[in-house]
C-alpha cells in the first residue's frame, strides 16, 4: 500500500492537515500522522489531534511522500525542528515525493531542496522562498515537490497529491463522488 508522511506540530492549519489526509485516505492511500512529541498535537484554533506515532519512530524508507500542512506556530515548530529537516533532505535525495502547503514550502526552502524548483505558497510567504522560481498558483508541481497555497487550496492539492500516486482516474473518481470540481 502507498504511504504518505504528515508531521504535525502544535499549531498546524486543520483544513490543510486534515482535509489532505480525508482525501488521499478515500484514494485508499494509508497516511501516518507523527507528531513530534508524544501526546495530542494542538491545531491553530485548538483542534487537539492524537498522531499516530512520533517523528522519531519513522523512516523515509517507509513512505512514498512526505507532506507537511501550514498553519502557525505549525510552520515555524516544523521549521526548527532539525528532526523534520533530516528526513526532508533524505526524502528528498532518494528522489521521494515532497509537498508542503501554505506557509511550509517555508520549510522546503530553509531545507534547501527548493532550489531553483517551481513553487508556491501562502502569499505573505513569497519573499521567503528566495530560493524557487514562485508562481502564483494554486497548486505547483516540480519534478519531485508539490506545493500549493493555503486552506482554500487544501482538497485540489490533496487530489493532485492522489493523482501522483494512484493516478489521474483515482483522483477524478474521487472528486466526483464528493461533488469537487478543481
Amino acid at each position: 500500500m502507498v504511504r504518505v508522511l504528515i508531521p504535525l506540530a502544535d499549531g498546524f492549519e486543520e483544513i490543510e492537515a486534515l482535509s489532505i489526509v480525508d482525501i488521499l485516505r478515500r484514494a485508499s492511500v494509508e497516511v501516518v500522522l507523527a507528531g513530534l512529541k508524544d501526546g495530542p498535537v494542538v491545531s491553530a484554533r485548538g483542534v487537539r489531534v492524537l498522531p499516530d506515532t512520533t517523528i522519531d519512530k519513522v523512516k523515509a524508507d517507509d513512505f512514498e511522500m512526505i507532506v507537511l500542512p501550514g498553519g502557525q506556530p505549525g510552520t515555524d515548530n516544523l521549521n526548527a525542528d532539525p528532526r523534520v529537516k533530516e528526513l526532508l533532505i533524505e526524502f528528498s535525495q532518494k528522489g521521494k515525493l515532497t509537498g508542503a502547503i501554505c506557509a511550509a514550502p517555508y520549510v522546503l526552502a530553509n531545507a534547501g531542496i527548493l532550489q531553483g524548483k517551481k513553487a508556491t505558497s501562502y502569499p505573505t510567504y513569497k519573499e521567503k522562498i528566495t530560493n524557487a522560481v514562485y508562481l502564483d498558483e494554486d497548486v505547483v508541481e516540480d519534478e519531485s515537490i508539490l506545493t500549493s497555497r493555503g486552506p482554500a487550496t487544501a482538497a485540489c492539492f490533496a487530489f493532485k497529491i492522489v493523482e501522483r500516486l494512484k493516478g489521474r482516474e483515482t483522483a477524478e473518481n474521487i472528486m466526483r463522488a464528493m461533488l469537487f470540481k478543481c
